[in-house]
């Protein structure tokens, strides 16, 4: 075995991925099956979920489903309960859910907000405090799918960037507060990552994709927008024990845009 895939081996760990079911998420349940993790996905789209389990058949770990919308508070008690009932306990929390409306403030409707606010930010909550006894008993890991947009403003994203904001300063607060217990709390902030989530926001903004895409790519020195197989990759560092000194401090996939 060599050295790298020692790094990433997750055999046998338990690992519960909300947004599992799309892009980053999505990406990242994959990436942990391949490494051995037991994994549960959460999301709102049961088609989606079977197909994903369907292409994990035959990898060397295990995924199952538990739908839920993040949005209720007693929905995220529920998932992280049912998540650590099929896995017999929790060893990882990836937050990867999350919706962004492409507006300004004047632009944004009450709805638009409240349900940003919601999704991105309660949700978060909720589910980090639900999972937390779990974690403390386990010594484990907390991912909190940020963005760049929490790190600096954006061109007609007011309420995503509120919620990155708040999602990145929460996670360095409860990292602060579990870091004795032996949990870590990681935020990750990527910029454009090409996911039905982006295109969805190229659509809003009346653009294909491809066009949408290199728009995007041409504000980034490395001249791309990252892909979801790159965030999880980050991911899987970050749960790692590659990683076991990281706690609490953003890290950034932004393809050189702050350096």
């Amino acid at each position: 075995m060599t050295a790298a895939a020692i790094k990433f081996d997750f055999n046998g760990r338990r690992v519960l991925v909300t947004g599992g079911t799309s892009g980053m998420g999505e990406a990242s349940a994959i990436a942990f099956v391949k490494a051995g993790a037991r994994v549960v996905i959460s999301g709102r789209n049961q088609e989606r979920a079977r197909e994903i389990m369907s292409r994990c058949k035959g990898a060397a770990g295990s995924i199952a489903f538990v739908a839920g919308d993040i949005g209720k508070r007693t929905v995220c008690d529920l998932i992280i309960t049912e998540a650590a009932g099929i896995l017999g306990g929790l060893d990882v929390v990836v937050n990867s859910a999350g919706i962004i409306y492409h507006a300004t403030a004047e632009e944004t409707t009450d709805e638009q907000w409240l349900e940003t606010m919601n999704i991105n930010v309660n949700g978060v909550f909720y589910l980090c405090r639900a999972a937390l006894p779990h974690l403390k008993s386990s010594q484990g890991t907390i991912v909190n799918i940020a963005s760049d947009a929490a790190l600096t403003g954006s061109h007609h994203l007011t309420a995503y960037c509120a919620s990155k904001g708040a999602v990145l300063q929460m996670t360095r607060a409860m990292a602060l507060d579990y870091a004795s217990d032996g949990v870590r709390i990681v935020p990750i902030c990527p910029g454009d990552v090409d996911t039905p989530m982006l295109r969805g926001e190229f659509r809003d903004r009346g653009l294909d994709a491809d066009t949408g895409l290199k728009e995007s790519a041409a504000a980034v020195p490395l001249n791309r927008v990252c892909s979801a197989e790159e965030v999880a990759d980050m991911v899987l560092y970050a749960c790692s024990d590659s990683a076991k000194f990281i706690t609490g401090y953003p890290l950034v996939l932004d393809g050189g845009n702050r350096a």
